[in-house]
């Protein structure tokens, strides 16, 4: 079992940046990929950036590349999504969610998810 909690949401502007975190319960976070998605209202959910167990690998939504960054400390049981040149498109609630695989996180197929923090960009 993983419980998993996301801060680091709020209010920017448009070019500004916002560093995403995800704290997980348990000692199992070392195990897991870690992934992050979003969901804007009136939309579905979409994928935004995952990371392997060991954080090697990474792969990110094309809409993200180039300016968003998934990273992890299994030390501390974290992960990471820097946010930068944000747009008003990427205003959305982001959560991060945890896998058995890569794939597993991209197919978005998930058993546990957190609930979410909301980041507001404006114009």
């Amino acid at each position: 079992q993983v419980q998993l909690v996301e801060f680091g949401g709020g209010l920017v502007q448009a070019g500004g940046s916002l560093r995403l975190s995800c704290a997980a319960s348990g000692r199992t976070f070392s195990v897991y990929a870690m992934g992050w998605f979003r969901q804007a209202p009136g939309k579905e959910r979409e994928f935004v950036a995952a990371i392997s167990s060991s954080g090697i690998s990474t792969t990110y939504a094309d809409s993200v590349k180039g300016r968003f960054s998934i990273s992890r400390d299994n030390g501390k049981n974290t992960v990471y999504l820097q946010t930068n040149s944000l747009k008003p498109e990427d205003t959305a609630v982001y959560y991060c969610a945890a896998g058995t695989s890569l794939s597993t996180v991209v197919a978005g197929t998930l058993r546990f998810w957190g609930q979410g923090t909301q980041v507001t960009v404006s114009s």
